[in-house]
C-alpha cells in the first residue's frame, strides 16, 4: 500500500493509509457474509479497489461529489479518506452495500461523507452537485441519462472506463462535451484504464 501511494505521486500521510487500511480490512470482513465485491484477495483489493481510486484524484474537480452505484464505496471512500474536506456522497440502491457504507463512515469517522440508499433515478439531492462520479455504469450514455439531473450547472461527469471507450463517447457527443480522456496508471496493474470528462451540452 505504502509504495503504490508513493507511486502515485500522493503524500504518504501515515494517518489517511491506516484509514484506508481499516476500511480494506472493513471490507474483508464483510465481503465474507455479504458478497460486496467478487475480488477475494486483499492484496488484489489494494491494487483493484484502493490503488485504482486513489489514481484518479489528480483529475477530480468540485467541492460537492456524487459516486453514483458506488458499491462497496469505490472510488467514494478512498476519496473521502484522502480528502476529508470533500463533501462525498455514496449513492447505492443496495442495502447491504448501503448497511457495509453506514458502518465504514462510523467506525472511520468520515464526518464529510453521506451514505444514501436509493436508485438514481428517484434521488432528489438538496443541492445539485460539482461533479458526477461512477465507476460502475455499462455505458456513459447510461450515466448521463441517469444522473444529468445531479449535475449542476457547469458540473462534470467523471466515468472510470477500462479500454478507451470510443463508441460510448460517439454515442453521447450531442449531449455531451468531451473535455479529457486522462489516461490513469494503476501501480501493479497492467492493464488500461481511462478517466472520461464530461460537461453537457
Amino acid at each position: 500500500m505504502h509504495r503504490g501511494w508513493q507511486a502515485l505521486g500522493l503524500d504518504p500521510d501515515p494517518e489517511r493509509e491506516q484509514r484506508l487500511l481499516d476500511y480494506l480490512a472493513l471490507l474483508v470482513k464483510w465481503n465474507r457474509a455479504y458478497n460486496l465485491t467478487a475480488i477475494r484477495d486483499p492484496a488484489q483489493m489494494v491494487t483493484r479497489h484502493l490503488l485504482d481510486s486513489l489514481a484518479i484524484a489528480p483529475f477530480i474537480k468540485g467541492q460537492r461529489l456524487v459516486d453514483v452505484g458506488t458499491g462497496a464505496g469505490l472510488p467514494g471512500v478512498p476519496l473521502s479518506i484522502l480528502d476529508p474536506g470533500r463533501e462525498i456522497d455514496l449513492l447505492d440502491s443496495n442495502g447491504k452495500k448501503t448497511r457495509f457504507l453506514f458502518q465504514v463512515k462510523t467506525d472511520l469517522r468520515l464526518d464529510s461523507m453521506r451514505v444514501h440508499h436509493q436508485r438514481v433515478e428517484s434521488f432528489q439531492p438538496p443541492q445539485a452537485y460539482d461533479a458526477v462520479l461512477s465507476r460502475a455504469f455499462a455505458s456513459l450514455q447510461d450515466m448521463v441519462a441517469g444522473c444529468r439531473q445531479l449535475l449542476a450547472p457547469g458540473g462534470r461527469f467523471f466515468a472510470m472506463k477500462g479500454a478507451y471507450p470510443g463508441a460510448e463517447l460517439a454515442a453521447v457527443d450531442a449531449q455531451c462535451k468531451l473535455l479529457a480522456v486522462h489516461e490513469i496508471v494503476v501501480p501493479g496493474l497492467d492493464e488500461q484504464r481511462h478517466l472520461v470528462e464530461m460537461s453537457l451540452r
